[in-house]
């Protein structure tokens, strides 16, 4: 048994390719970009490519994510939440509560013992409350994604970003260049207000441990350092390489589940 999940993203298309024993045989991951269909087939054939089968071996493909819609070789759709809380079960089985940060969104949620979602709270519609402003934050001050991570290492003084908006932020990051503070204290106070934003969406789910944090921002070892002293508590982090699968591996997941689920009702596929 061999099936898919497809996390087709705001910001990044993610796919893994997963045995029936659970073993990961490929995954790839590419920027959305505005043509999603093609996105979406352009990142499968890769993870195919790199799993060393062909499309006629998967047996079931289960897609996720904004452009879920767009994935016309899918056998199933579901949402984000469901996604993310299997994927995060998986790696994780006592999680009870994620935290998902991705590029243009933030969600909590709430699980019980078998992944189902109990409660959920998204990011009010604005940037400044999701990794997008931490990379466009970098950008301004002329470093790249990769080079978050390391600046951020460097810091010794972070100054507050309060902004509510992303607007209002970048202005608080352009005084403060203007003032002369050093870039790496400027990217820690805006991981550090994103922190406050995540930890606030948290208990509005009433968080439990254990906590699992997910997504690409999680990359960065100091988001999953940030929020575990703000919140006061231990997190779970899945490893750098799989933190922005997730959800992708949850659709995986999901497909074999259907799958088995179809053969003990004697239903064809």
């Amino acid at each position: 048994m061999v099936t898919a999940g497809l996390d087709v993203g705001s910001t990044y298309t993610k796919v893994v390719i997963q045995a029936g024993d659970g073993s990961i045989l490929g995954n790839a991951a590419a920027p959305t970009g505005f043509r999603l269909r093609e996105q979406a087939r352009d990142t499968y054939d890769r993870a195919l490519a790199e799993a060393g089968i062909s499309e006629s071996d998967v047996d079931y493909v289960v897609a996720t994510g904004i452009g879920r819609h767009q994935v016309d070789f899918k056998d199933l759709h579901v949402t984000d939440l469901t996604a993310s809380a299997r994927g995060a079960h998986f790696l994780f089985p006592e999680t009870r509560t994620i935290l998902d940060i991705g590029g243009q969104t933030m969600k909590a949620s709430r699980i019980d013992g078998v992944a189902k979602v109990l409660s959920f709270r998204l990011n009010d519609k604005c940037a400044a409350g999701t990794g997008a402003f931490l990379e466009k934050t970098a950008r301004y001050m002329g470093y790249t994604t990769s080079e978050i991570g390391p600046l951020m290492s460097t810091s010794k003084d972070p100054v507050p970003i309060s902004g509510v908006c992303a607007v209002f932020a970048e202005s608080e990051v352009i005084n403060h260049l203007s003032l002369g503070t050093a870039p790496a204290d400027i990217m820690q106070g805006a991981i550090e207000s994103l922190t406050n934003r995540a930890v606030q969406l948290m208990k509005r789910v009433r968080a439990e441990p254990e906590h699992t944090l997910v997504g690409g921002i999680l990359r960065f070892e100091t988001m999953g350092r940030s929020v575990s002293e703000t919140l006061g508590a231990d997190v779970n982090v899945p490893d750098p390489e799989m933190v922005q699968f997730v959800s992708a591996l949850g659709c995986a997941i999901l497909a074999r589940l259907r799958l088995e689920k179809l053969a003990a009702t004697g239903a064809a596929v």
